[in-house]
């Protein structure tokens, strides 16, 4: 039945009224993006962008929360695993380098853009968290329509490195890219959407119905047209540099991976020492609730 989709053991796909519904189907890990997700993600893309009875796609996560970012503990299990590999001639098996680093995030990278190359345009509905890895794959959608309780931002900063795909500037200005990520503070979907990152917000249970609705309205319209209007505007951020900015973000990334600072070693012992819950409260102990709140003048927080 499907051309690309063999098998969806980490997501939901369904097609309805030329509408397609990936959902994000890891809900035990809060949608962790794995690569197996990754890769079913991309063909799940490419098998709405191929057919006829498709217009327009919402992507979704299944549970309480969109997307809790990248795996992170099944990455460093696998990366430990692969480096005792001593046989392995692949360079996932090698010793880390900041080549191989920025190698692997380059691949992750042309699996997450999927969404910015196909011709059909893709909402993303956000609820509850959107952390760090979970923001590279909502904000390279057409459109992100939150939850006005979701909560968005990037504390992956705070000990791993930077975003490896940099779409928050072109979405908000280098103002509020710097006040989010050099914080790795979070912000409400309601406040989200006053500030541009996201196009708007809703109560979580009228959310779906919004995003549907939003998603029928572009379906009505000839997919050739809906096609051409995407690639025009992406084509003006691309004049813009987004893609060299996602190229080289991923350097960036590799390169952060390796400040070797107090505070991503302390991340890492308690990760070698604890486990990633224990590692991540510490992180983020510190900080408080971390949570950005716009003054009644909407401007500065």
């Amino acid at each position: 039945m499907y051309r690309w989709i063999q098998s969806t053991q980490c997501l939901q796909f369904h097609i309805e009224n030329q509408i397609a519904t990936i959902t994000l189907n890891r809900p035990e890990r809060r949608n962790a993006l794995s690569r197996e997700l990754l890769v079913e993600l991309r063909n799940a893309l490419l098998e709405s962008d191929d057919r006829a009875d498709v217009s327009v796609i919402i992507i979704a996560g299944a549970g309480k929360d969109f997307c809790s970012g990248y795996d992170l503990a099944t990455t460093y299990v696998n990366t430990a695993n692969k480096a005792a590999d001593k046989t392995s001639v692949y360079r996932d098996g090698q010793e880390s380098s900041l080549d191989n680093d920025a190698w692997r995030l380059e691949r992750a990278q042309e699996l997450i853009r999927t969404v910015v190359d196909i011709h059909k345009p893709v909402i993303a509905q956000v609820q509850g968290n959107c952390l760090a890895g979970g923001t590279d794959l909502a904000l390279y959608c057409d459109m992100v329509i939150a939850a006005e309780n979701a909560v968005i931002g990037f504390p992956a900063i705070r000990s791993l490195g930077a975003p490896p795909n940099m779409m928050w500037p072109y979405l908000v200005g280098p103002q509020w890219a710097k006040r989010l990520l050099l914080t790795g503070d979070c912000i409400s979907g309601a406040d989200a959407a006053r500030i541009g990152l996201v196009l708007d917000a809703y109560p979580v249970d009228e959310l779906a119905d919004q995003v549907h609705e939003l998603a029928r309205r572009i379906s009505l319209n000839d997919q050739g047209v809906v096609s051409a209007l995407k690639r025009s505007v992406n084509l003006s951020q691309e004049l813009a540099g987004a893609s060299t900015m996602a190229r080289l973000a991923a350097e960036i990334d590799a390169r952060a991976h390796r400040s070797h600072g107090p505070r991503q070693l302390a991340f890492m012992a308690d990760i070698a020492e604890s486990d990633l819950r224990t590692a991540l409260a510490n992180r983020d102990a510190p900080f408080g609730d971390s949570m950005v709140r716009l003054n009644q003048r909407g401007g500065n927080p």
